[in-house]
């Protein structure tokens, strides 16, 4: 049977491209990156060790797309070697409130502890520590 290795990409729709890459830019770290595909357009993504995020903006997505597109939608996990207690001290001082947290879960390799906040869309964001 074929399998699946890892994650390449995963696309987020999102209501203000500008402010997502904002958020995840300068709250989360990630890196944004303008690219143009063969369709021409002109797309953002960002990107954190050697995954990327695609934001497609809810008003214009690119096809083909999810079944129904929607900003605020997703729940995502990022592991992070940051201990929790900084990013809860940067959290505060960017005006980003945890949802909850610190908290024991259980994460795809194992035991993690986990904060949760939202992005500008309210997709819940969990950033976590293997424990």
């Amino acid at each position: 049977m074929p399998t699946v290795q890892s994650l390449d990409h995963l696309v987020l729709t999102v209501a203000d491209v500008e402010a997502t890459v904002a958020f995840y830019r300068d709250v989360l770290g990630m890196k944004p990156e303008q690219f143009h595909p063969a369709d021409g357009s002109t797309r953002w993504a960002m990107l954190f060790g050697s995954q990327k995020i695609n934001l497609h903006k809810a008003s214009a997505t690119f096809s083909p797309h999810a079944h129904a597109p929607k900003p605020g939608s997703a729940d995502l996990c990022f592991l992070s070697e940051t201990p929790l207690a900084r990013w809860q001290v940067h959290l505060s001082k960017m005006g980003v409130p945890t949802a909850e947290g610190p908290i024991a879960r259980t994460g795809a390799t194992g035991p993690i502890v986990s904060l949760y906040l939202r992005d500008p869309d309210g997709n819940l964001i969990e950033v976590s520590n293997r424990a």
